[in-house]
């Protein structure tokens, strides 16, 4: 499969939107219950380091950082989101994904990438382990889906060679 990794766009929201749904929808993929409009997921989100991967015209999937803190100390700090569409995961679609995203933190001065994934989201965390990413812990039964289950959510983290 060809396929491109661009800098994510307004106009690409509404596909991703429909991948974070089917994220969503797994109830292993995040704690939300509903994507959010573009201005909101805008706003939360780092304004450089947001990626798609598409192939002609259909998103395959996406990836973004968010600040972990409005303090100067940690601007180096982000928390990763990724989603691969439903039809495209085991394709190697999120390792090129989440390879590029590394990359192009590091360009940008992030000096630590972490993520909090749902313990169940075994795909998740082999991803990011395959890209670098090393277990720091866990914080138990953190959340509650709109189900009632509790979930546990591991913790990694990535140092980046190049700037920390």
């Amino acid at each position: 499969m060809e396929y491109r990794i661009d800098e994510m766009t307004a106009s690409d929201w509404p596909q991703a939107a429909d991948i974070y749904m089917e994220g969503i929808e797994t109830k292993i993929a995040t704690f939300q219950s509903e994507a959010p409009d573009w201005e909101d997921w805008d706003k939360g989100h780092c304004k450089n380091c947001r990626l798609v991967v598409r192939s002609g015209d259909k998103i395959l999937g996406w990836a973004a950082l968010s600040p972990v803190s409005g303090r100067c100390v940690y601007s180096g700090v982000a928390e990763v989101s990724i989603y691969i569409s439903k039809q495209n995961q085991g394709q190697k679609v999120g390792t090129a994904l989440l390879e590029e995203l590394i990359r192009r933190s590091e360009e940008n001065g992030y000096w630590t990438l972490q993520s909090g994934i749902i313990r169940e989201n075994s795909a998740s965390l082999n991803l990011h382990k395959k890209c670098g990413f090393r277990e720091i812990g866990y914080r138990e039964r953190l959340g509650k889906m709109d189900n009632g289950k509790w979930h546990d959510v591991v913790l990694v983290e990535r140092r980046s060679k190049v700037t920390g």
